[in-house]
């Protein structure tokens, strides 16, 4: 039901609201999307399209009203084509971040030399490029893709980019172009109308999308509007929305596309809180890769070292606190190191989604505590193999397990692989990993290090008690004390 009002000779039309309405966000269909853009006669840009066809740039055509807003669509479909225009890519490659890059930044460079600013006082450039491969026809390989955009909001406002790739997960390659087009027209509204909101622009990407037509594994706002986002944060959202199962971002804060840094590498991975990061963990690290480099002749440059951390190390009450969260990523980049956020609870899930990505070496660093609990068998109730099936899948030929010890609390003796007690019914099981040389112990340790708990440390700063700083890397120490983390609190 609607009312109607004449006021000076124009009916208004108002919706109704009616007892037990709830409220909800409306969701603009992909045709009044693509509308809006191309009835603001200030924004004008290109479209470039490589694979998958022209499937974004057919929404803005069909809608009506394309002329005022797009200049150019084209689709350098041949590798010849594209390389004469873009330049080759030094790993002949074009599926690649590289390659998207370059089309945006050419295609833009176009756009400014052919539309003279001074008659265009007004116009709001922007250039969307995507670079996709659909599933193949043995349908071994699902697909791939990056896309992006690069816009202004204010005619003498720097650009500001959006990057992004994508996953295919549907069988069907016209299925996987039309879900191609849904997200390109998301990504550019989202880019103009929606771009002081970064976390909702990801959800909105999946508008009229199946959530499992789709896996965005990566995602990096850069530029002036989005001067204020950490793009870790941005990481840690996909997860949570489980639009992926894993992120990955660098020392710098950029995020990172898991597929291409795993990729054919030696794995070591941590898993831990990092709450915060302590000087075991360190020693960790560096034992680690000491015993990897002498276990063969290995190339430092095909080894990925990695901090992971899972959503259930990141909740403290049921919901993640996104500080929190933040205040151990800097720590970790500060020391140089890799980061993955996953939602794989169980270890044999993390070795899987390695395996997806690599048949080279992979070494899981733990604790004895971690190795006990991998051991349990309460945590395999859902796989109809129970342990035997997860164990075949972490357990694999190039798979193991680096194994730190631990002081027994009540008898003071080191605790290792040698004298460690798993349930009387898995001891056989142990033992033939172990014999395997599947767990190896670290030897070469830190003695001090065996005395410090990462809880002990947020004891003592939360009391304001001394002696804490040397427990964790002089560079963390100093991080906590300037930016007042984990609730320490400055004298000054």
């Amino acid at each position: 039901m609607i009312i109607s009002f004449l006021i000076l000779n124009k009916i208004i039309y108002m919706p109704l609201n009616l007892s037990g309405d709830q409220p909800f966000e409306n969701t603009p269909s992909l045709e009044a999307k693509a509308l809006r853009i191309n009835l603001n006669s200030n924004i004008y840009g290109t479209f470039a399209e490589i694979g998958a066809g022209q499937e974004v740039a057919r929404h803005f055509f069909r809608c009506g009203g394309a002329s005022g807003t797009i200049a150019k669509t084209m689709s350098a479909y041949d590798k010849d084509f594209s390389d004469a225009i873009y330049g080759k890519e030094d790993d002949s490659r074009y599926v690649t971040l590289s390659r998207l890059k370059k089309m945006l930044e050419w295609e833009m460079s176009l756009l400014e030399k052919r539309i003279d600013r001074n008659k265009n006082k007004e116009k709001l450039f922007f250039t969307y490029a995507n670079t996709v491969s659909t599933i193949d026809f043995a349908k071994k390989f699902k697909g791939h893709g990056w896309m992006g955009v690069k816009f202004q909001t204010k005619p003498d406002e720097p650009y500001s980019i959006i990057t992004t790739h994508i996953r295919f997960k549907e069988n069907d390659a016209k299925q996987q172009q039309l879900s191609l087009g849904y997200m390109g027209v998301n990504l550019i509204y989202g880019a103009f109308y929606q771009n002081d909101k970064p976390k909702k622009i990801l959800k909105y990407l999946f508008d009229h999308i199946d959530n499992d037509a789709i896996e965005i594994d990566t995602i990096n706002f850069q530029g002036p509007l989005f001067k204020d986002i950490d793009n870790r944060v941005l990481s840690l959202e996909l997860v949570k929305l489980g639009m992926t199962d894993a992120v990955m971002f660098g020392p710098d804060g950029n995020n990172l596309l898991p597929a291409a840094e795993l990729y054919r590498k030696n794995i070591i991975a941590l898993r831990g809180r990092f709450r915060p990061v302590t000087i075991v963990n360190e020693d960790m690290y560096k034992q680690s890769l000491s015993i990897f480099q002498n276990e063969s002749e290995n190339d430092d440059d095909e080894t990925l070292v990695i901090f992971e951390m899972t959503l259930s190390n990141l909740k403290q009450t049921g919901e993640i606190d996104e500080k929190d969260f933040m205040d151990r990523a800097r720590l970790l980049c500060s020391l140089g190191h890799t980061v993955m956020i996953s939602n794989f609870m169980e270890y044999y899930r993390l070795a899987e989604y390695f395996s997806l990505y690599t048949s080279k070496k992979i070494r899981l660093t733990m604790g004895v505590t971690n190795l006990i609990e991998i051991f349990n068998e309460k945590y395999y109730k859902d796989l109809s193999g129970g342990i035997l099936e997860a164990f075949g899948k972490l357990f694999f030929k190039n798979l193991k397990i680096y194994l730190y010890p631990k002081i027994d609390s009540d008898s003071g003796n080191v605790i290792d692989s040698n004298n460690l007690n798993v349930q009387p019914r898995m001891k056989e099981l142990y033992k033939f990993f172990k014999y395997n040389f599947k767990i190896l112990d670290i030897l070469d340790y830190d003695k001090k290090g065996l005395e410090v708990y990462s809880e002990d440390v947020l004891e003592k700063i939360k009391f304001e008690q001394s002696g804490w700083e040397s427990m964790l890397p002089e560079v963390v120490s100093k991080l906590i004390k300037s930016k007042n983390l984990f609730g320490f609190k400055s004298s000054n």
